[in-house]
Order: C-alpha cells, then sequence, then structure tokens
C-alpha cells in the first residue's frame, strides 16, 4: 500500500514490524520524488524513544528515490494483542536545488512560516512470527558436547583397527603354514615314490649292473634336490 502526494511518494504506510522480545527490529519506507525540484523530509514519531529512524531528515533528488529505515528497540514486554498506539509522521516541503542534508533546519518544516508542507501519517503494525522457535530437545543442554568425546571416538576407532589388523595377519599366517604343510607332504609322497623307485632299479641293477651305476647317481641326485627344497621349505 502506498501513499501518494504531491511531492512524495511513500511506500508502505504502515510500519510493519515482526514482534519478537529482546530483539531489534527494522522496517523500511521508500521515499519517491515526483517532482523536477529537491524536496526535503522529516520524520517525526510519538515514541522517539522506541524507535532509531535512519534518516531521519534529507533530502529527495528530483525522480529520485531514497530509503529510510525504522528500528524498534528490543522489547521486554509483548504489548496486549498485539496492538500497537505509535504512530509516525513524515512531512516533506520544497527546497533550493543543490541543498545539502545539513542544512535543512526545522524551520523549513514550519507551516506557520508560511512554507508548503506535505504530511503522512505512517501507523505501526506488529506482526507476529511465523514460525515460533525450536525446543532445545529433551535430555541435552546448550553447549553440551555430543556423546562421545573425539579423543574417546579416536581410542575405539585405534582398538578396532588394530584387532582388524591382528585378525588379518592371523589368517595370512594360518594360510601360509596350510601352504607350506601341503608342500611338505607333497614332496615326502615325491621323495617315497623315488625311493620305491629306487629300489626297483637296484633290483634290475643286477640284471644290468652297467647301465645301473649311472641311473642310480642320477636318482640319488634327484633324491638330495627335493630334500634340499623340503627343508628349506620347512
Amino acid at each position: 500500500m502506498m501513499s501518494t502526494g504531491d511531492l512524495l511518494n511513500i511506500e508502505p504506510v504502515e510500519l510493519k514490524f515482526t514482534f519478537e522480545l529482546k530483539k531489534q527490529i527494522s522496517s523500511s519506507l521508500q521515499l519517491s520524488n515526483k517532482t523536477d525540484t529537491y524536496v526535503a523530509f522529516k520524520v517525526k514519531t510519538t515514541n522517539p524513544k522506541k524507535y532509531c529512524v535512519r534518516p531521519n531528515t534529507g533530502v529527495v533528488l528530483p525522480r529520485s528515490t531514497c530509503d529510510v529505515i525504522v528500528t524498534m528497540q528490543a522489547q521486554k514486554e509483548s504489548p496486549p494483542d498485539m496492538q500497537c498506539k505509535d504512530k509516525f509522521l513524515l512531512q516533506s516541503v520544497r527546497v533550493n536545488d543543490g541543498v545539502d542534508p545539513k542544512e535543512i533546519t526545522a524551520e523549513m518544516f514550519n507551516k506557520e512560516a508560511g512554507h508548503v508542507v506535505e504530511e503522512c501519517k505512517l501507523r505501526v503494525v506488529y506482526v507476529a512470527p511465523t514460525q515460533p522457535p525450536s525446543p532445545v530437545p529433551e535430555g541435552s543442554e546448550e553447549g553440551s558436547s555430543p556423546r562421545g568425546s573425539a579423543s574417546e571416538n579416536g581410542a575405539d576407532s585405534a582398538t578396532t583397527m588394530r584387532a582388524f589388523t591382528e585378525q588379518n595377519e592371523s589368517a595370512e599366517a594360518k594360510a601360509l603354514m596350510s601352504r607350506l604343510t601341503e608342500e611338505k607332504n607333497n614332496a615326502i609322497q615325491q621323495n617315497n615314490k623315488l625311493r620305491q623307485e629306487l629300489d626297483l632299479l637296484k633290483r634290475e641293477s643286477s640284471k644290468s649292473r652297467g647301465g645301473a651305476s649311472m641311473i642310480f647317481v642320477i636318482l640319488i641326485g634327484l633324491l638330495g634336490i627335493i630334500m634340499g627344497y623340503l627343508l628349506k621349505k620347512t
């Protein structure tokens, strides 16, 4: 909703504050100069100790806009039925081109002195917050640390990792022992087989001693290689 005068357009005409206890709340106005001349303005309120207006006086350049911020001081009590009787009055007057805001005086807005002053009354409206503050969950306190400190979590992680590593090492050791045992058994079986073949060759060597001696030497060498490999693995 906007107020349209001969000098300024004022938007909105209601200063709405989302009311919260013990918290400063701000509302803004936009002043639009409809003329081709400089326009000075001044903001008054029925409760100056409760509100801070920045700027409370100023100059709006021709065909330009100016923003005014109204801040309500933190309140200790809620008003009855969220109703507020505070009001604002915005006065505007034509001034000479190039006037500096520091040159604005209260006399410029004196109707009795013959100045043409345009006035707009603004009322204050309190609005309830859209969402209530989130309650603190039961069993928790503000500033309390999460369950379990970082050091405890770190200790648990280290213990778990150590146990996992020991399990892996134990499994690898068992697998290695199983593999070595299997190789040892295979070597023993090969050794027994060679001994049987050697005995067979010895029996046959009585028939042909010339060739048997050479075969016997070869088998003895193979047997030594296998036994060396077996001892190395164990």
